[in-house]
């Protein structure tokens, strides 16, 4: 009885995905929605961002083998960006009153600090997009057996086609229904899960000694990898094109900030309540967290545990994660390759022309997506690489770039590539330091070039 259910609801969301496209009339309502979303649709869409795979399946999954410390960069670190957004970068960002993310390094800088930001910024969203598709084939497999090819397969090309026919509307009316449905279903499984433990003390009293420690050993090696975890997402996620999207699709300024405040809020506490359904499932089913792989362990606790109604719930909610943040993480990567690449190659085009242009690269996102999910890896570290891809390269250039009037083209171009090619570097080295240290350094160093030439004049307007 379950597949039924779950068959309906992906034709459901289908559906709005066609009938949300009947709003899109030119450009900015396919990638910003017009800049009309209210309060909590802003809210629920910057909530959706990240509420995925790597927090229901990956983070739970990082949480029972490693304990709180373990989850310092998702949940944490990513209610940290959400925060960050709405304190500093929100406002001077919305008065622009651009397109894209990659659009304000050419008004701030040059069109070649534009080029380069935006072939930084796509393939950070091919890792972020696989980890969606794992795991909606985790939870295809869970429940019809099928394999993973053939999960990877169908889910792309369901999340492909609602987001190609209603871009940022599509996303904005999904998202906000299934943040209602997630948080639904994340509250009523957790006081189930909680309630057979025999409640939250007895699940804290039965967890091992120290999983609940939330600051690292006193050594040098513990405090540098416990920071990276908090920066990994917390400001490498900063300087992307999704929540970026989010910011500017509010219906004003106020509403951006307030929004990116109350989805920091939402993030840090809905993403707890996997955290601690995963607790619960490990210490009243041992010998099934045992026999499934740890992304695993919540869908087949579900599956074998609970009953149609519980499993409704909670599967709905999870694909309603899932497709959330994969739609708008096609659209973001789709958006800048029609904005930033193509129209740098092809300056005199139509917004019809561009509007089609970003539609057919949301198939070519999908498709280099499916490639790298069909080579396996962990959701939890796909996610975390496509966040330090921004971190390593676009945090400094887009922060200086609004606070220092000093900072320029030469500057945010050394920045750019040093960071990213130290982190590179590092990587294939395997340095005991974590190589994010070395790229996110670089990248700082390499600003320090913008005293090389005269101060490139701001066009940013009112910092804050």
């Amino acid at each position: 009885m379950l597949i039924p259910f779950v068959v309906l609801y992906l034709l459901v969301t289908v559906a709005i995905g066609f009938w949300a496209s009947r709003r899109v009339k030119n450009t900015q309502d396919f990638v910003v929605a017009g800049r009309r979303l209210p309060l909590f649709m802003a809210a629920s869409v910057m909530f959706a961002t990240w509420f995925g795979s790597e927090t229901i399946l990956g983070a739970s999954s990082e949480f029972v083998n490693h304990g709180l410390i373990g989850v310092i960069e998702d949940p944490f670190g990513a209610a940290l960006c959400l925060f960050l957004v709405g304190l500093i970068y929100a406002r001077p960002l919305y008065r622009m009153n651009i397109l894209t993310f990659c659009d304000y390094f050419r008004i701030r800088y040059h069109k070649s600090v534009e080029v380069i930001s935006a072939a930084f910024i796509v393939p950070t969203y091919i890792a972020w997009i696989a980890a969606q598709l794992l795991a909606m084939a985790i939870v295809l497999e869970a429940i019809s057996g099928l394999d993973m090819t053939t999960g990877v397969l169908i889910s792309s090309g369901l999340v492909m086609l609602y987001t190609f026919t209603g871009g940022m509307w599509s996303v904005s009316i999904t998202d906000f229904m299934q943040t209602i449905l997630i948080i639904v279903g994340m509250v009523i499984l957790t006081v189930i899960m909680v309630n057979r433990a025999g409640g939250v003390v007895t699940v804290i009293e039965a967890a091992p000694s120290g999983f609940f420690q939330f600051f690292p050993e006193r050594s040098w090696d513990g405090w540098v990898h416990y920071v990276v975890a908090w920066i990994t997402i917390g400001l490498g996620a900063i300087p992307q094109q999704d929540i970026f999207q989010r910011v500017m699709a509010a219906r004003s300024e106020r509403v951006a900030v307030r929004a990116s405040y109350l989805s920091a809020g939402m993030y840090l506490s809905i993403g707890m309540l996997p955290l601690l359904i995963a607790l619960c499932a490990r210490q009243l089913y041992p010998d099934l967290a045992l026999e499934v792989e740890g992304q695993g362990i919540l869908p087949q606790m579900v599956l074998q545990h609970t009953g149609l109604a519980l499993q409704i719930l909670f599967f709905g909610a999870l694909l309603s994660a899932i497709m959330s943040t994969s739609s708008g993480a096609m659209l973001a990567p789709a958006s800048v390759i029609g904005e930033n690449l193509v129209r740098h190659l092809y300056p005199k085009l139509t917004d019809k022309q561009l509007l089609r242009i970003i539609r057919f690269s949301v198939l070519g996102v999908g498709l280099a997506s499916i490639g790298l999910a069909l080579q396996g890896g962990k959701i939890y570290d796909l996610v975390g690489y496509a966040a330090t891809f921004s971190l390593v390269s676009l945090f400094v250039p887009l922060t200086a770039g609004l606070f220092w009037k000093r900072a320029n083209t030469l500057g945010a171009l050394v920045s750019a590539v040093l960071g990213m090619a130290v982190w590179l570097v590092a990587e294939i080295l395997g340095t005991e330091t974590p190589s994010i240290v070395w790229g996110f350094g670089a990248s700082v160093l390499g600003m320090a070039a913008s005293f090389l030439r005269p101060a490139t004049p701001s066009a940013v307007p009112d910092r804050l």
